[in-house]
């Protein structure tokens, strides 16, 4: 694999030499903030959609970020072209720079941003055929009111811990529950439902999902289908006894769920009406985008 060029703080540099300070308090304390993008064929996809809840999440944390939406805009799509990428994810980040030891981030003298475009697999191709098995996971949601969710930083200890919890249990994802116990999403991506008379379930963002980019996409076409779609509070029944049941996010795209906690979801194999909004999710990413 090639060495690729890393956008750091406005200029490109080797991987090898890429680096952030040991007191960057993105290191020390998941100060910051990040998204993750993907490209297809030469789009960037909803390239404005990701900078804005980017700048929406700094916001939050009261952080500043030195060039505007449009120049962070321009970057990633440098950082594609730098790097020859066509078909791949892109990893931006900002931290709140280098501080001391200290928690105070008004220690930290400037934001640090980079950003890596390359290539990424978060599941094998059988998964997006045959679907996956899921499992629910003792690790509940951040409360709102401590980590709000919505908020895309990175502090991401919360879903690793329950990410571990899911492969000891033998899935590779796993469904987490708020602090009353409703479904909320998975490790990382967010969750569907599909029932009868055409009505698309999924949690809605108060109740600790974060506010997905693929996840927006597929409920524009999933009502593009005539489907209902309705973010309401689910729990776990709701998930046994759903006629399909699919993933969303950035990274994973869209994919199939085939059982859960033992329950199998449309006998064991991915349902109908799942695969054709997947195909329709397929078909709609080269045109929304920025163009590389």
């Amino acid at each position: 694999m090639d060495s690729l060029s890393i956008w750091l703080d406005g200029e490109f540099v080797p991987e090898e030499e890429a680096a952030v300070s040991i007191f960057d308090h993105g290191l020390l304390y998941g100060d910051g903030v990040f998204e993750g993008i993907r490209a297809y064929e030469g789009t960037v996809f909803k390239l404005k959609e990701h900078i804005k809840r980017l700048y929406r999440s700094a916001k939050i944390l009261k952080l500043e970020i030195p060039i505007s939406p449009e120049e962070m805009k321009e970057a990633v799509l440098e950082s594609c072209r730098e790097n020859g990428v066509k078909n791949g994810y892109i990893r931006l980040v900002v931290t709140r720079g280098r501080g001391d030891l200290g928690l105070d981030p008004a220690k930290c003298d400037k934001p640090t941003i980079f950003i890596i475009a390359a290539d990424i697999e978060l599941y094998p191709e059988e998964a997006y055929e045959k679907g996956l098995k899921l499992v629910t996971v003792p690790t509940r949601r951040n409360l709102n009111e401590a980590i709000n969710p919505r908020v895309k930083s990175l502090n991401y200890l919360n879903n690793i811990m329950a990410k571990m919890e899911a492969r000891e249990a033998g899935a590779k994802e796993g469904i987490m529950l708020n602090q009353q116990g409703y479904v909320v999403e998975c490790t990382g991506d967010n969750i569907f439902i599909i029932e009868d008379d055409k009505v698309v379930r999924t949690p809605p963002p108060y109740m600790g999902a974060l506010e997905g980019i693929t996840r927006a996409t597929l409920m524009e076409l999933a009502e593009a289908r005539g489907y209902e779609v309705i973010e309401e509070p689910l729990n776990r029944y709701d998930l046994y006894v759903a006629n399909e049941c699919f993933l969303t996010g950035t990274a994973a795209e869209a994919l199939p769920v085939i059982e859960i906690d033992g329950r199998k979801i449309n006998g064991g194999v991915p349902g109908p009406e799942t695969k054709q909004l997947i195909s329709d999710f397929r078909d709609s990413v080269v045109e929304q985008g920025a163009k590389i």
